[in-house]
């Protein structure tokens, strides 16, 4: 369907914002694949044992979360499963629901993926705490969660 109303231009600020938030995430996914690559992991592989170091995770929200599709999910947890980074275990809350867990050692090679991340230290340490609270709460807003400024 389409509008009788023509879409306005963007504004030459809200074009450089995306511009400047596109290289952010490209300079993020650089560094993260390089860090990921030290561990001789996959920048997939350590997304995933980056979000199960936290806490076990249904593969299916696994899925969700990095918004893949879950077969390719059971295939990087195999992987890391092969490893000895990843366990997988029932969900005591409903056994037919399989949970991937980090093991003591992916907890250990997530911390050190985390470390490595320069990307995090570098450019984000030139800004306040105050600056860095504000952005968060930006981007969060741009997400629509909601966050009170």
């Amino acid at each position: 369907m389409t509008s009788s109303h023509p879409t306005p231009p963007i504004d030459p600020l809200t074009l450089e914002v995306v511009e400047l938030i596109g290289t952010v995430v490209a300079r993020y996914y650089e560094e993260y694949e390089q860090a990921a690559a030290q561990h001789a992991l996959t920048g997939a592989q350590a997304r995933v044992l980056g979000l199960i170091s936290l806490e076990p995770v249904p593969m299916r929200k696994i899925a969700r979360t990095l918004k893949c599709e879950p077969s390719n999910i059971t295939g990087i947890v195999d992987r890391l499963e092969t490893r000895g980074l990843v366990e997988r275990r029932p969900d005591p809350a409903d056994r037919r629901v399989k949970l991937a867990s980090a093991t003591d050692e992916g907890r250990r090679t997530a911390k050190a993926l985390r470390g490595s991340l320069d990307f995090a230290r570098e450019p984000l340490g030139r800004l306040s705490e105050s600056e860095r609270t504000l952005l968060r709460d930006l981007l969060k807003r741009m997400l629509g969660e909601d966050v009170a400024l």
